[in-house]
């Protein structure tokens, strides 16, 4: 499908993935509606979108676990722009704790924003999208959804759920004949955004992004890419490949090669966490952001920096090895 001049819903606009997928398609000339919680962080982002030329943007609050408010969200992307043409649902919220210590109505809250949010969004988008004939919904899972995690049960489901969801769409559209609706979905490995800040947390530490971290705006070229040329997943980032190929060849091997992974990088063994509900309940304060100050840009370049560089001494070697013979 052609990018550039369509018209885009993306859910958890207003930071991280979301944030940086709404401007990745403003810089396309994309009409793009910002839907969160946050309307002031929205219309940042908004204002940011439209820098761009051509791109337009519809700030539209929203809270995802609302079936009529993600329906509305919908209808005013049709009454603004007559049509929508890809759908992002990213918004999601997590929850760190001991299994039998996670408070049963954060544990809730986190598969109704992360499972119901996306629920909502693809009836609501699949609603325009059947009825004008054409679309793409794009579902933003996680690695996690293959091979999760210790202390982040309700997201790794929540996660493991949009994956399934995604596959069973799909073979409803493909029954139905429906070939010009398509639906992706996105497995990112450890991207650096705020959510680890904004996390609820139960564990007494502090939670870090885990190594290797990609940037958001590695996920956003995702999924802009799924948009023009759509297949069933992408998962982004090597290590995040790495871990699928584990989890199918050595399930076991790999669950406790994660379970060490998380418990010495994804828990901080020097700062404390102090017990939060985050912002499950209600957004976090301020304008948001993008990126969480994990470095992800700048751990990505000096891993291909590295890697170019064993490449060349390899290559250089090899090279001084046949001169000798």
């Amino acid at each position: 499908m052609r990018v550039r001049g369509s018209v885009v819903v993306v859910t958890g606009a207003s930071s991280g993935i979301g944030r940086a997928t709404a401007e990745a398609f403003a810089r396309k000339g994309c009409a793009v509606v910002l839907a969160a919680r946050r309307e002031e962080a929205l219309e940042e982002v908004a204002d940011r979108c439209e820098r761009h030329r051509g791109a337009q943007a519809l700030v539209v609050p929203t809270d995802v676990t609302d079936l009529p408010a993600v329906q509305e969200l919908a209808g005013r992307a049709v009454e603004r722009f007559g049509r929508i043409d890809a759908w992002v649902n990213d918004a999601a919220v997590t929850v760190f704790a001991p299994f039998q210590e996670v408070p049963m109505e954060d544990f809730r809250r986190v598969l109704d924003v992360n499972v119901m949010g996306y629920v909502h969004g693809a009836r609501a988008a699949l609603d325009v999208m059947r009825e004008q004939g054409w679309g793409t919904l794009v579902n933003v899972s996680s690695v996690v959804g293959a091979l999760p995690q210790p202390y982040t049960h309700a997201y790794g489901m929540s996660k493991a759920a949009i994956r399934a969801l995604g596959a069973s769409l799909r073979q409803e559209l493909w029954l139905e004949g429906e070939r010009h609706i398509r639906v992706c979905t996105v497995l990112p490995a450890t991207v650096d955004t705020p959510l680890f800040d904004h996390a609820a947390n139960y564990t007494g530490r502090r939670p870090v992004a885990m190594p290797p971290v990609y940037s958001p705006e590695r996920v956003a070229r995702a999924v802009v890419g799924l948009v023009r040329a759509p297949r069933r997943e992408a998962v982004v980032g090597p290590m995040g490949r790495e871990m699928l190929m584990e989890a199918r060849t050595m399930p076991g091997a790999a669950e406790k090669l994660m379970a060490l992974q998380v418990d010495r990088t994804h828990l901080s063994r020097r700062e404390p966490g102090p017990a939060t509900d985050g912002n499950l309940h209600a957004p976090a304060p301020g304008e948001g952001s993008v990126h969480g100050g994990w470095h992800g840009r700048r751990r990505t370049a000096v891993r291909r920096l590295a890697t170019a560089a064993l490449l060349t001494g390899t290559v250089m070697g090899v090279g001084r090895r046949l001169r000798a013979r």
